[in-house]
């Protein structure tokens, strides 16, 4: 696990959208944290909580890591034993951003967009016509960096609208906030691993207290039942031999999907020896 819950008291100019973006945590994180809270009127005072603790992905620890459900990007720099963290946006449904394993194939400063056929005739449909190329500039919505992965056609890009970061807007490809592609673009070579999961259950420990974080499914199935038996036979593997947990709290966690990890588990201190 990395990073710590936060909180901090809406001024009476802030929207939970201002809030993401300041403190690098995407929209959705934000709103599913704090469901209680208007996110576009939270009033001066308000108490909101920071998703910003996180159990890694179930992947080897190398390279760039994406979570989709978790809308999170996990960097392992090499000789090293840390982990840098970004929030992402994603693929929207009918572009879904594809999982497995990749590199990064280029770096590209100052990209230009060649939009495809098929994005250019969704703009014309919508009656927002596309050029055949957008060039570098403050209009490019692939931002000021790029990496280009083995997947034709797929980018870790930066963005013109950063406070869709946190979200599943884009056509496939996965953004990242100004700032954050700008510190990634300067630490990555080409041949970086990047392996894309699908991840929406995690199981974390820190210190002997283990921990349980859950985000919604990326896709939504009608047999909620299934997703719960299937949740259940997950989760008995993650539990260590002995150690029992509250099935009630641990069935709380799944349904709420609030992407926060909750504790549900201590292992008990070995007695110190006479």
């Amino acid at each position: 696990m990395v990073g710590e819950i936060r909180y901090l008291n809406a001024r009476h100019e802030d929207t939970l959208v201002d809030i993401a973006r300041q403190q690098d945590i995407g929209y959705d994180a934000l709103r599913a944290a704090n469901p209680g809270v208007d996110p576009w009127l939270p009033k001066a005072g308000t108490q909101i909580l920071l998703p910003s603790e996180y159990i890694l992905p179930a992947t080897p620890r190398r390279g760039i890591v994406i979570n989709l459900p978790a809308m999170r990007l996990f960097y392992y720099p090499p000789h090293g034993n840390t982990v840098e963290t970004f929030p992402i946006g994603i693929g929207r449904e009918g572009w879904n951003t594809p999982t497995g394993t990749t590199t990064i194939t280029a770096k590209i400063r100052d990209p230009s967009w060649t939009p495809p056929a098929s994005i250019r005739a969704e703009h014309a449909k919508n009656g927002d016509p596309l050029p055949a190329v957008v060039g570098p500039g403050p209009d490019n919505p692939l931002g000021q960096f790029a990496l280009r992965l083995g997947w034709s056609g797929y980018l870790l890009h930066g963005t013109n609208k950063p406070y869709g970061v946190g979200m599943r807007v884009s056509h496939g490809c996965i953004r990242l906030m100004p700032n954050d592609i700008e510190a990634l673009f300067a630490q990555v070579a080409p041949g970086t691993v990047v392996q894309v999961v699908d991840q929406p259950w995690l199981w974390g420990e820190r210190d002997g207290s283990y921990f349980l974080q859950v985000f919604p499914p990326l896709h939504e199935k009608p047999d909620t039942r299934g997703q719960e038996q299937a949740f259940r036979r997950w989760l008995q593997e993650q539990i260590p031999a002995g150690m029992q947990i509250s099935w009630v709290q641990a069935l709380q966690v799944f349904r709420e999907a609030d992407g926060v990890p909750t504790l549900i588990a201590v292992r008990d201190p070995i007695p110190d020896a006479d």
